[in-house]
This record gives C-alpha cells, structure tokens and sequence, in this order.
C-alpha cells in the first residue's frame, strides 16, 4: 500500500490556496492544489495517495465540491478522491476521454473553450500538450489580481520571468508555433498576475500574463527560425 511508507504533506501558498504533495516523491512528483472558494473548494489536478488523514485535513478546510483535472498524465486516482467526498464531481475535457482508464458516472467531461465551476473559478480548454489540456483560472487569487493554474499545459521553467509549451516533456517534442498561438489566445481574455505549476517551486510570482506573452513569442521565433 502507498500509504505504508508515503503521507502527503499540505503547505498554504497563499490565503485559501493550499497545496497537497507526496512525500516521498511519488510517480512524477506532481502536486495537487485545493482552492477555498465561497461556491464549494475545487480540488486541481490528483495525486495518488488518498487516505484518512488526507480526508480529515481537507474536510477541515471546507471539503471538495469539484474535481478538476488538467490533463491525462494527472488523472492518478481520481475517482477514489470523488468517493472519499462523497461522490462529487471531476471535470475533464471531453477532447481527453480515451485516457480515461476507470470510467465512471462522477466524471463529467466538459466541451468547448471554457467551463465555470462557480464564481471566479473558470476551466479553460488551450490544447497543446493534449488535445484537452486545461487550465483553472481563479480570480480571486493573487489578491483579487487573478492567479492560474497550469500543471504543465503553460510550464513554468527555471527562469521564473517565463513559461513554455510542449507536446512531450519526456521526448522533449515541441508543440508547433500554431499550438502555441492557439494557448496564448485561449487565456488572453482573462486576468492573472500569477501562475502555479504542477511541481513545488514552478511559480510566476508576479507578470504572469504578461510572462505568457513574451514566452510565446519567444517560443515561436526560435521554432520558426
């Protein structure tokens, strides 16, 4: 049993955002983050451990009213999560149905460009990494200047001025310049100052919108020679 030698350990990262992750790492080390909202708290993106403990520090927080998930490679054990809720719901981009590999009714899968799971809290579909591949836009955050969260599908890199764009990190294949575009015009009409990635540390602490830009335009330049 995973919980035999791993715990999750949550650290708040900014008022009513806090942020869920394995220790030891596990799997790809991605992390999990549960957004307090006055709608209902949505969970973004799963990690796999899920336990009692994990159960009761989330139930203090306010619980989970949705499920959120970016893409496949976060999908983990999505569905034990929704049950240990009570059954609620997890939102996934229809475009990534034939990753879902435990079909069940607690899965909701979305279609078009944007989906709202409450006040100040919109899914946006960018594609690129997945056909799927979304993003949680929570207005809210960064104190009321907006923050978004990405898992990968706009990944933070080491340079925290800016982001990039992949098909496949492990085999390192780059999206095309036309992908590209495609994500920078998907989260263009919304507001945000700040960007938290799938992994500790990937954040755009401030500039983020403006990050985007520039990294999109970098991006394209250097693929298009």
């Amino acid at each position: 049993m995973l919980g035999a030698d791993h715990h999750n350990v949550f650290k708040t990262v900014e008022s009513d955002l806090t942020n869920i992750g394995t220790e030891p790492k596990f799997a790809i080390g991605q992390h999990a983050f549960l957004v307090q909202a006055p709608g209902g708290n949505v969970l973004w993106d799963c990690i796999s451990l899920i336990d009692d403990p994990t159960v009761a520090v989330i139930q203090s927080l306010g619980g989970i009213s949705a499920i959120a998930i970016s893409h496949p490679h976060f999908y983990s054990s999505m569905v034990e999560w929704s049950y240990a809720f009570g059954g609620v719901p997890i939102y996934l981009h229809l475009s990534n149905r034939e990753y879902v590999m435990h079909p069940d009714p607690v899965v909701i899968f979305w279609q078009g460009e944007t989906q709202s799971l409450g006040e100040g809290l919109t899914l946006i579909r960018c594609g690129g990494h997945f056909p799927g591949s979304a993003v949680l836009h929570w207005a809210a955050g960064a104190e009321g200047r907006g923050v978004l969260l990405t898992a990968d599908t706009i990944n933070v890199v080491a340079d925290r001025r800016y982001v990039s764009f992949m098909h496949s990190f492990p085999n390192l294949i780059p999206l095309p310049a036309s992908e590209v575009r495609s994500v920078a015009r998907a989260v263009e009409p919304f507001r945000f100052d700040r960007i938290y990635g799938g992994w500790p540390g990937s954040i755009v602490a401030s500039d983020a919108q403006a990050a985007v830009v520039r990294s999109a335009e970098r991006y394209i330049r250097a693929i298009e020679g």
